[in-house]
Parts: C-alpha cells; structure tokens; sequence
C-alpha cells in the first residue's frame, strides 16, 4: 500500500490522486494547491472595546519642514586605530555645505545627564550644531518667525547616537536641548556667525524652556 507523508491540503491531494488514478502531475498539482493557498484572506483579530477606541496606525509620512533649517551630511573615516569626522571646511570663514555663512566664533558646550537647555532664540544669529557620534542630545526647533512658510512649525531632532551631521538654524527659530544619556555628559559643538557680546547688540534671546509645553522634552514612548 502506498503511503503519502504529510497533511494539509497538497498533502490531501497527493493522496487523492496517487490512490484514486495511479498517476498525476505533480508539478501542476503543487501550482494549483500554492494558487488556493495563496487566496485565503488570513481573519482579521478583533480587539476590546477599549483598545478598538484607542487604536490607531503609526504615521510614517514626511515630517513638515521649517525653512531654512538644514541637514548637512558629515564623512566620518573609521579603522581599527579609531576615526576621525571632518566637521567643517572654511573659504575665508565661509562652510562650505551652508552657503551664506560665515562662521565668527565657535562654542563647545556640555551638558549634565539628562539636562534641558532651552529655548534659546536669536534675531540676527545663524546657528551650526554638530553632536558627536559618541554622545546623544535631542534638538527640539520651532519657527516663531511672522509671516514665515513655516510659522509654527515644530521638529525634534535626535543629534549623535552614532551618526555624524551639521544641523543649520537660522534666526527666528528657537532651540533647545536635552542630554538624552542618563549617566554621562553630552557635547554640542556650534559654530556661530555673530560674536557674543553682553553690550546692547547682544542677540542671546531666551524663551522659558515649556514655552511649548512640557511634553516636547519626553521621551517617545509609541
């Protein structure tokens, strides 16, 4: 007696073919058992009442941009030895990658674990901020420029956490920070395109650090 290993459905019908004919086509049969497979809808779960009214899909669309705030990739070369990252060029103290500016001073800033700095807010000042790989910080911008294309606009960045890049932030928009490591300092390197100064011409703008709500500084729990 023949015996057909197996169960389910090509199983089924090896063994209806093989003992009721004698003899099939084995390659059709496996195409047309795939093709009935492949048509059944799987059931859809049903939830409770409470998760069905709390329910809803991820957004993975693009965020909205604010103008003038640019991402500026930076090449990081890496060996067994170490690496080494190219923060900037200069042409006369212009970066290249950020036309128009013209870097006057550059700031390197720590910041305790877990730390908030914000909002800074400048009238005349364009800042670059580079956090090294090494180290994590979250930028939160918002533009509270009138009239601007993207008046009102708000985005949060996560600086470092092993990737190298400049960020541009034009004035108008306030930023701040927050050291995202528990138990280590974070660095922010920032070049600026206007000097301090504390006489009348300073541009050192403040915002209080919830000027947009508290929750911008949590951390994403979806």
């Amino acid at each position: 007696m023949l015996r057909v290993p197996g169960h389910g459905l090509v199983a089924q019908a090896l063994r209806t073919c093989v003992l009721g004919r004698g003899r099939f086509d084995a390659g059709r049969l496996f195409l047309d058992a795939a093709s009935r497979s492949a048509t059944i809808a799987p059931a859809m779960t049903e939830f409770t009442p409470s998760a069905s009214d709390a329910y809803g899909v991820q957004d993975y669309g693009t965020q909205p941009e604010i103008a003038g705030v640019e991402i500026i990739p930076l090449r990081r070369f890496n060996d067994d030895g170490g690496s080494i990252t190219e923060l900037a060029r200069l042409d006369n103290g212009e970066l290249q990658g950020a036309p128009g500016f013209q870097a006057r001073q550059v700031n390197y800033s720590v910041m305790e674990p877990l730390a908030i700095k914000a909002f800074h807010l400048h009238k005349r000042q364009t800042d670059v901020w580079y956090v090294p790989p090494s180290d994590k910080i979250l930028l939160v911008l918002s533009d509270v420029r009138a009239g601007s294309s993207s008046e009102g606009t708000m985005r949060r960045y996560v600086l470092g956490d092993g990737k190298s890049f400049l960020v541009r932030i034009p004035p108008g928009v306030a930023h701040g920070a927050r050291n995202l490591r528990p138990a280590a300092p974070s660095v922010i390197i920032y070049f600026v395109d206007e000097q301090f100064s504390s006489d009348d011409s300073c541009d050192e703008g403040r915002l209080p650090w919830d000027h947009f709500g508290a929750e911008v500084w949590d951390v994403e729990r979806a």
